[in-house]
């Protein structure tokens, strides 16, 4: 009877201490309750089955974090294989390198974006000039003369829409022969630096796939070969392999670019194995041609001075590179947009300024029209300012500062009657955007 009395009194307490919610006494009774061997009320068995289902939940939840932390540590454990996979994967900047390219061009940082230059490196410049006139004397000299000046005004006159803003017809035989006259060597040359910039930043793979839009004659890899080509004495590496993808309207400018590599840069010491695919097509008229580009492919989708400012054509055109973006790019890859400064600012309606927020602002929209996301920019310049000045002001300021094309000076005078000395300079935005 003791027994009976004891046991209806721990219920009863049971009861007590689950109405006043506590639930230590209530745990310590319920023990109690258990060893004596009396049968559990129905409050006793539902406080029983809560406290075994909490210690499922705390070892379940236990054994998620466990996991969790062995899945995150794998997970790092896979990233830094992957990071140190593609550090392996890309040539590693070499300091010395580096300084004697700030040094030969005369690199000078204005502010986090603006990078004057005004100089060139010399040995490898001046043999491109010579190797180019001597392409195109052989070239011209094959033309009558009665007929060669007709034909050179005419591509003269056709290519100079572009300093207006308008495109070429680019119909004459020569306008090829012309633009390597006037401005192969320039963009060259900026195309040099851009590869530099991506390079320094420590972005440029060892085996490399590059997709050139609107590529004319491939002053992209030009670009990219001359930079290599500098390199020799201060990077340690094996051959490089480049598959380079050409996407140009006009088969002449494709024609000549290869005629002209063929000549000089295989005939060099290089570092690199070039593999060239020309893909002859209007972009205009590319989406029925977007099936031809590899997918998931390349490292570099290149749109070099190839950039619109009537409204519809500039839409257009950006629709297009988005869906050959989207196709084409690795997960990993970039995006390299180089367009002229005062071509980039009268595209949005803005002054050109040294309001470096206004610069940022009109560069994120530029990037964001194209579906992208802005990694960093430099304004490459020949000046120390983003404002423009006058023809006279600039005249006499290259005259003085700026690095001369020897040769090709020579050969433009005796064409076109050109009375001052052709430079290298710049004014372009060298834009580097992520998918």
């Amino acid at each position: 009877m003791n027994k009976f009395i004891a046991n209806w009194w721990r219920s009863q307490q049971f009861k007590l201490a689950i109405s006043r919610g506590n639930t230590r006494q209530a745990m310590q009774l319920l023990q109690e309750i258990q060893k004596s061997g009396a049968r559990l009320s129905w409050l006793e068995k539902l406080f029983r089955d809560k406290l075994q289902l909490e210690i499922y939940s705390q070892q379940y939840k236990q054994e998620v974090k466990s996991l969790k932390n062995k899945l995150n540590d794998a997970l790092q454990e896979l990233e830094n294989i992957n990071t140190q996979e593609q550090n392996s994967q890309v040539l590693v900047p070499e300091q010395e390198f580096i300084e004697s390219v700030y040094k030969n061009f005369n690199l000078k940082y204005h502010d986090q974006t603006k990078l004057q230059c005004t100089g060139i490196n010399q040995d490898i410049f001046n043999d491109l000039e010579e190797n180019l006139i001597a392409y195109l004397q052989d070239e011209l000299s094959k033309i009558p003369q009665k007929q060669l000046k007709l034909k050179l005004e005419d591509a003269l006159e056709d290519i100079n829409n572009l300093k207006i803003g308008r495109d070429p017809s680019y119909a004459f035989s020569l306008t090829p022969h012309v633009y390597f006259m006037k401005y192969f060597l320039e963009n060259v040359y900026c195309l040099y630096l851009a590869w530099f910039l991506i390079y320094e930043a420590g972005l440029l793979p060892k085996n490399v796939n590059i997709l050139d839009i609107a590529a004319g004659p491939g002053t992209v890899v030009y670009g990219l070969a001359l930079f290599l080509q500098s390199s020799i004495g201060f990077l340690q590496i094996p051959q490089m392999h480049i598959s380079y993808y050409s996407l140009e309207k006009q088969d002449a400018f494709q024609y000549r670019g290869l005629q002209f590599w063929r000549r000089y840069i295989e005939s060099r010491k290089t570092l690199i194995n070039a593999y060239f695919r020309f893909v002859t097509d209007d972009i205009f008229n590319f989406n029925s041609q977007l099936s031809n580009l590899p997918e998931d492919f390349f490292d570099f989708i290149i749109i070099s001075h190839c950039f619109f400012l009537e409204s519809q054509k500039k839409q257009r055109a950006n629709s297009i590179y988005q869906k050959i973006i989207n196709t084409s790019i690795r997960k990993n890859g970039y995006v390299i947009l180089i367009i002229q400064d005062k071509k980039l600012f009268k595209s949005y309606d803005m002054p050109r300024t040294e309001d470096i927020s206004q610069e940022q602002y009109i560069v994120n929209q530029f990037v964001s029209d194209l579906d992208l996301e802005l990694v960093w920019y430099r304004y490459l310049t020949s000046r120390d300012s983003r404002r423009p000045c006058s023809a006279i002001e600039f005249a006499k300021f290259a005259d003085e500062k700026l690095p001369k094309q020897l040769y090709m000076t020579s050969l433009i005078q005796k064409y076109f009657d050109q009375r001052h000395n052709s430079n290298y300079k710049l004014d372009d935005y060298t834009i580097i955007a992520k998918k």
